[in-house]
């Protein structure tokens, strides 16, 4: 494993001297816009596994992306090696449709300390909640980004992050009451608290998500992506294209369904992903919004 071999997979080439703030949001958003979030494992027929090497050479070597526990692993790694203060969270996602947090905890993020100040680097969630730049780890704070307003709050040492978005454009109505679409305009994210986490701890999460038939991973086919100016997501057969603030305070989403024989190719051309095994396409309605 080779941190130049990962800064020519996510096309980095700024500095790996300094240990601040401007290089590890440079660092962090080329990531994001290379890495997918992507589930897709799960539905070809592969086996997603926390091995470091694994992870490694799924992302870098094999040009594919993963979920929470792969991605925000191997930032955790490349920033450690950096030099930077890093430590892993867990955190228990926000169900929309069930209106509750999980009872299991499965999404991981990496904190990170610079000059004294916590920072939440978190390049695993993907759609519209991914966050752009590293944020501050203090309550109450709104911190716009290019997404929206993100914002964290603490109470009896349990933090929350949520969301503020834009009002949106649908030019395609026939989309405009799809079930991927988040009719509400503040979303909560997930939550957690500041005890430090390993990868261990998500060893039982990582089997549950991709075997379970209750887990949202079983239910749909993943593949995000950020862009300069937005994200695009594949879910099942669903491209969409997001582009944030087009014009003010409103943000563009265009959908398209694709045939079984155009899912491949749009996963190569705007995703830049090729898969070894065949995919099955799935999207079961609900648990899921953009």
């Amino acid at each position: 494993m080779d941190l130049e071999e990962y800064f020519a997979r996510t096309g980095y080439k700024g500095s790996t001297e300094k240990q601040d703030l401007e290089t590890l949001t440079d660092i962090f958003q080329h990531h994001i816009r290379a890495v997918p979030f992507e589930n897709l494992s799960i539905h070809c027929g592969e086996k997603i596994t926390l091995e470091l090497e694994h992870v490694y050479n799924k992302i870098v070597r094999r040009k594919r992306g993963g979920w929470c526990m792969e991605n925000n692993q191997l930032l955790g790694w490349v920033l450690k090696g950096l030099g930077y203060d890093t430590g892993f969270l867990g955190a228990y996602v926000f169900n929309p449709h069930q209106n509750a947090y999980a009872t299991l905890m499965t999404h991981l993020m990496v904190k990170v300390v610079i000059d004294g100040k916590a920072y939440i680097v978190d390049g695993g969630f993907g759609v519209s909640y991914q966050m752009w730049q590293p944020m501050e780890l203090v309550s109450g704070k709104e911190q716009p980004q290019a997404p929206g307003v993100f914002r964290f709050t603490e109470k009896n040492g349990v933090w929350y992050l949520e969301k503020m978005r834009r009002k949106q454009y649908i030019p395609n109505q026939s989309f405009s009451n799809s079930d991927l679409l988040e009719k509400k305009e503040c979303r909560k994210v997930y939550m957690f608290s500041l005890e430090p986490r390993t990868v261990e701890d998500f060893r039982f999460q990582c089997t549950y998500l991709q075997t379970s038939p209750d887990s949202l991973f079983t239910k749909k086919s993943i593949c995000t992506l950020q862009t300069a100016h937005g994200f695009r997501a594949l879910i099942g057969w669903t491209l969409t294209e997001t582009t944030y603030n087009y014009k003010e305070n409103m943000d563009l989403v265009e959908f398209v369904t694709l045939e079984d024989e155009e899912v491949e190719k749009t996963l190569k051309e705007k995703f830049n992903i090729t898969l070894e095994r065949k995919l099955v396409p799935i999207n079961v309605k609900g648990s899921y919004t953009i």
